[in-house]
C-alpha cells in the first residue's frame, strides 16, 4: 500500500476540428408536409399466397379440420380436435389423407367405432380421395393435450 502511483501527463498542442453540418440535407417546411413515400405499400399491397394442398391453411387441410371438430366425444360434450385425440393429419399432393388419432383410454367405448366415423367424415370432405386412420397409443392421451377452448367448456380453466 505504501508503493507511489504514477500519472502520466500527456500534452496536446492542436486538435482537429469536427465536420460542419451540411445545409442542404436539411428539409424545407413544404417538404417536410408532403408524404413520403410509403414503403409498406408493396407489403400490404400483396396478394396472400395459396397454400400447398397439404399445408395448413390451404383450403383441403380446413376442411378436413373443420370435419374433425364436427366429431363429437360422446361422454365428454366437446370435439375429438379440441380434446386433443388427433395426433397429426397428413395430406397428399393428390388428396389422399392420413389421420394419426387416440383415444382417451384404451378401454373407450367407441374404441371400434370412432376411428370409422373420422374415416368417413375426413372422406367425405371435398377433395379428399382415400382416407387412412392410426390409432396410436403412444404417446398416451392426458388432459394436458385439450385446447384451452376444451378446457374452458369443462370447467378446467
Amino acid at each position: 500500500m505504501n508503493e507511489e502511483t504514477k500519472i502520466a501527463v500527456e500534452e496536446v498542442s492542436a486538435v482537429d476540428a469536427p465536420p460542419k453540418a451540411r445545409v442542404e440535407d436539411i428539409e424545407s417546411p413544404g417538404e417536410k408536409l408532403e408524404r413520403k413515400r410509403d414503403y409498406l405499400d408493396g407489403f400490404l399491397n400483396a396478394k396472400p399466397t395459396e397454400a400447398a394442398i397439404g399445408e395448413p391453411g390451404s383450403s383441403l387441410y380446413d376442411g378436413i379440420i373443420e370435419a374433425l371438430k364436427d366429431i363429437f366425444d360422446p361422454e365428454i360434450p366437446v370435439n375429438i380436435y379440441d380434446l386433443g385425440l388427433i395426433y397429426g393429419v397428413e395430406v397428399t399432393d393428390d388428396g389422399h389423407a392420413v389421420v394419426s388419432m387416440t383415444l382417451t383410454t384404451p378401454h373407450c367405448p367407441v374404441a371400434e367405432t370412432m376411428p370409422a366415423e373420422v374415416e368417413l367424415r375426413v372422406g367425405a370432405v371435398p377433395g379428399v380421395g382415400d382416407v387412412e386412420v392410426n390409432l396410436v397409443w403412444d404417446p398416451p392421451w392426458d388432459p394436458g393435450k385439450m385446447s384451452d377452448e376444451a378446457k374452458l367448456e369443462l370447467g378446467m380453466l
